[in-house]
């Protein structure tokens, strides 16, 4: 007899930690550190806000609450995309 899974992931990305430095994203068994210097419009926004990320598409996460969608691409190498959106 065998047993398989039930139902699936209820969430395959989630932020793990927010803290003074940064917040860290949890996607597919891999974490990310975002620090408040390369991703400042985190940074003065409630925890609720930082909490709700949805994953898109593959590897695009967007924040609905703040209007901020990032790929995994741009937070694991946030110096090769210089341009950010100004903080208000």
């Amino acid at each position: 007899m065998s047993s398989s899974a039930l139902g699936s992931d209820t969430s395959a990305v989630e932020v793990t930690h927010v803290s003074l430095h940064g917040i860290w994203l949890f996607a597919h068994n891999e974490e990310f550190f975002m620090s408040y210097e390369d991703f400042p419009w985190f940074k003065k926004q409630s925890i609720e806000a930082v909490l709700n990320v949805e994953e898109l598409s593959p590897d695009h996460y967007y924040w609905p609450a703040i209007d901020v969608d990032l790929t995994k691409e741009i937070i694991k190498n946030p110096g090769r995309f210089p341009l950010k959106a100004k903080v208000s």
